[in-house]
């Protein structure tokens, strides 16, 4: 297998696992007071940048759509899996979501007061990352936000899984170093405002990286 077959494996895995993921994860960002304090901040900045809509690229169930929609942003989710999105319609009637990678965006350019991304570039492989960057770039209006955070490990950098939740799957994780990360934002012309690591949460193994970063 090549990393070509990324977006078919993730796709894949998450239709075999949407269910027992929504039950496990009812709320995405959970309760850990530092991560929604800075989701808040990227609203309250888009707000005041202009009307334009915000995609929650990798939306998963819709729960964290939804909490973007709570702070006031025009928002609609994207995700690989038609069960994921057909969940997130189910749960979440008044919110738009749509199958779609955030590799190649059915959006035309500069359409986008922001971009939010929640523990999902963990399934782009490293190649990919200076093209998806581009691609954050292209749909960005002058002066648009994004926000991604992503789990991150010095000891490795990626995962394999086969099997969750009592399913055969085939879903790599690639745990990116958040420095380089923010080079190839800046590479595709968007200023990185904030970067910031937290450490795992009880229960977790790896911190969490945040990159806030503006459109040139």
């Amino acid at each position: 297998m090549t990393d070509a077959d990324f977006i078919r494996n993730t796709r894949d895995s998450y239709d075999k696992i949407a269910e027992d993921y929504t039950e496990q994860f009812p709320s995405g960002l959970g309760d850990r007071p530092v991560d929604r304090g800075l989701v808040a901040a990227f609203a309250e900045l888009v707000r005041a940048r202009g009307p334009e809509p915000v995609a929650d690229l990798g939306s998963g169930p819709g729960h964290v759509t939804a909490h973007l929609r709570d702070l006031g942003l025009q928002v609609f989710g994207v995700d690989l899996s038609p069960r994921m999105v057909a969940l997130a319609r189910q749960s979440h009637p008044g919110l738009r979501f749509h199958v779609g990678s955030m590799t190649a965006l059915d959006l035309p350019d500069q359409t986008l007061g922001g971009i939010f991304s929640l523990f999902s570039v963990i399934h782009v492989p490293e190649s990919e990352l200076p093209a998806l960057c581009e691609e954050f770039s292209r749909v960005l209006v002058p002066g648009g936000y994004a926000l991604l955070c992503f789990q991150t490990d010095p000891a490795t950098t990626r995962l394999r899984l086969t099997e969750r939740f009592g399913h055969d799957i085939t879903l790599d994780y690639h745990w990116h170093d958040p420095t380089r990360v923010a080079e190839l934002l800046t590479e595709a012309g968007l200023l990185v405002e904030a970067h910031c690591v937290l450490q795992p949460p009880e229960g977790a193994n790896r911190p969490r990286a945040f990159l806030l970063a503006r459109k040139r």
